[in-house]
């Protein structure tokens, strides 16, 4: 998740490490907060891959301190595009490493390829879920007493549907986009 979010930001614009950082702890720090301890070996591992250089320029006016600047070269854009068209499972089962994704989805320049993306996670949705099982049988939230349990089951359902409603939408616009409609 966190490369990925990387070379996304990075093929919007080239950015410092405190910049990209800043960018990747909006996108994904309530759920995991990024530490620089997480950050600059993904960033190493990347740049080890050829899929990010850095260069080192001159600070702000006034400045001696030197700033790294990260940019995200072809082959890195080549992998970005990659895992944004064929993410793997777990971005499409779990929702904030979807919303990764979704993030960075319009880079991808097929709309059909983007509709694919969108399509698996609408038929992951499909599949029945709870937090809960009992006696081998999914829990409902009309089946459980426990108040906290019964709040988290009806805000995951609402969540479940407002997504369906918005893929069905998008990847009706998407169709027409393919079709020229």
């Amino acid at each position: 998740m966190l490369d990925l979010a990387i070379m996304g930001f990075l093929a919007e614009a080239p950015l410092h490490g405190y910049e990209l950082r800043t960018r990747v702890a909006q996108l994904t720090g309530h759920v995991r907060p990024v530490s620089d301890g997480s950050l600059y070996p993904a960033i190493n591992r990347l740049e080890r891959h050829g899929c990010v250089t850095r260069h080192v320029e001159q600070g702000p006016k006034g400045s001696v301190r030197r700033r790294h600047t990260l940019s995200l070269t072809s082959q890195g854009k080549d992998q970005l595009l990659g895992q944004l068209r064929n993410p793997g499972e777990k971005f499409i089962t779990d929702r904030n490493r979807f919303n990764v994704v979704l993030a960075f989805l319009g880079l991808v320049p097929d709309v059909r390829e983007q509709a694919a993306v969108l399509q698996r996670r609408r038929e992951f949705l499909d599949q029945p879920a709870s937090y809960f099982t009992r006696g081998g049988k999914l829990v409902r939230a009309v089946d459980t007493p426990d108040r906290y349990r019964k709040g988290m089951l009806q805000i995951s359902r609402e969540s479940r549907r407002v997504e369906i409603a918005w893929l069905d939408s998008t990847l009706a616009e998407l169709s027409a986009e393919a079709s020229g409609v």
